[in-house]
């Protein structure tokens, strides 16, 4: 009995190894992949801007900050939400407390330890000093600041924030026109 169940085991093991995903499955897989923001990291993104000229959005977060977590999960997981970011920018998902040493400008910025915690001077150079988390951060093309918007977002609110500096609005129009004449495209009110 003990010889069975030894065979019946390993025949199991091999079969899982040997099963591909149907098409439908595969299919499936690439359209969620296709609704989902592709994150960058700050290299990379920096790296990318090098190559071909974009604006970059960094969404600046915390682990332990449950508004970035809402954020990620109501605005950011909109499907229109998502593709309009990823045509539009070079999203970046910077952790506000990350550890890794990184350049912008000529500079290297590093993780300061405060307290129990601690910062990255790049997210309090990009925030000014304001370490309000999620702070959505825009840059243009040459990687200059636009504007930072701080607090949690709805995929409406959002929608017209994005549109807003994707569209370069910001050079000609005040916010307050934009907002009380924007008619949404990507999310239904």
């Amino acid at each position: 009995m003990k010889r069975i169940s030894v065979i019946f085991t390993v025949l199991l093991a091999w079969s899982s190894l040997s099963f591909t995903p149907s098409q439908h499955t595969q299919k499936l897989l690439r359209l969620d992949n296709e609704d989902a923001i592709h994150w960058l990291t700050w290299e990379e993104a920096m790296a990318l801007s090098q190559k071909e000229k974009k604006k970059v959005l960094l969404n600046v977060y915390t682990d332990w900050c449950g508004w970035c977590k809402r954020m990620d999960k109501a605005t950011f997981q909109e499907p229109n939400i998502a593709r309009y970011i990823n045509e539009n920018f070079y999203p970046v998902k910077f952790d506000a407390e990350q550890h890794t040493e990184l350049e912008y400008k000529g500079k290297t910025y590093k993780y300061v330890k405060n307290g129990q915690r601690g910062y990255h001077e790049l997210a309090a150079e990009l925030l000014k000093g304001r370490l309000s988390f999620p702070t959505i951060v825009f840059l243009d093309e040459n990687l200059e600041v636009i504007q930072s918007i701080v607090g949690f977002k709805t995929p409406q609110q959002f929608e017209r924030i994005a549109t807003y500096f994707a569209g370069e609005h910001y050079k000609k129009t005040p916010w307050s026109t934009y907002q009380a004449t924007y008619r949404p495209v990507l999310v239904s009110d």
